[in-house]
């Protein structure tokens, strides 16, 4: 087999923050795929086909890509973040597992910067101790899952990046997290909503958990709630390196 697969992060929104390693492999690419939004991100050129796609083809998109490296495309599927957090990588694994008769294709996974690390980074430091990231769509798992995974981080003291948090289709799902996450005694925590993060229209606002609504984050929005010591220190956010 001649052709090659990628699948590639291209980190939160900034150019500045795609890394060399994804952007040589953009550079020789013939094909990407993704979703559209991601795909938009990168420049027509000759020789490059753009194959943009809907968020819920996943598993289409992934099979597709398999066929054209396999046809002898230089092939990259596009991410945003990381390809591994939430992303294409996981979807092409599972296509892969069904499909071995493209099991010996050459199959790279070059990370990106996860928005739940840009979102850190311009907090300051609320991942500073052992965190955990959730992702709080319900199009692949129940929200009673959702729901346990929250009460449990919250008893074990992690601080939570919360993906996806809230979509025009299931607006009642952020609001529910808020609530369990009240209920387990996280009300004074701090709250992070990061929005469009390194992008040119970029918000940070921090609050008690008490005081966050669901209308404060949407698809655009990655929520980092503090564990029990996060604390301000200025305009910056942190969790301390020692737990009590």
């Amino acid at each position: 087999m001649t052709g090659t697969l990628t699948i590639a992060g291209l980190g939160p929104g900034s150019d500045a923050l795609v890394t060399p390693e994804v952007s040589a492999a953009l550079a020789a690419a013939t094909d990407i795929l993704g979703y559209a939004p991601y795909v938009a991100r990168v420049p027509p050129r000759p020789g490059l086909t753009l194959h943009p796609s809907d968020n819920r083809e996943e598993l289409q998109r992934a099979s597709e890509a398999l066929r054209r490296a396999a046809e002898g495309g230089q092939v990259v599927i596009v991410s945003s973040g990381d390809p591994g957090v939430f992303a294409m990588a996981s979807a092409v694994f599972e296509t892969l597992e069904q499909a071995p008769q493209w099991q010996e294709l050459p199959i790279r996974v070059l990370p990106g910067v996860t928005a739940m690390l840009a979102a850190a980074a311009r907090a300051g430091a609320p991942l500073g101790h052992d965190f955990c990231a959730i992702n709080l769509s319900d199009n692949l798992k129940p929200w009673t899952v959702i729901e346990k995974r929250l009460r449990l981080a919250a008893e074990a003291d992690f601080a939570i990046a919360m993906y996806n948090p809230r979509s025009a289709s299931r607006p009642e799902g952020f609001g529910r997290a808020l609530a369990v996450l009240n209920e387990a005694g996280c009300g004074e925590r701090l709250v992070i909503f990061a929005r469009a993060i390194s992008g040119s229209d970029e918000k940070i606002e921090t609050v008690r958990l008490n005081e966050a609504t669901p209308e404060m984050a949407d698809m655009r929005t990655l929520v980092i709630v503090g564990n029990s010591q996060t604390r301000r220190v200025g305009r910056w956010v942190y969790a301390p390196r020692q737990a009590r």
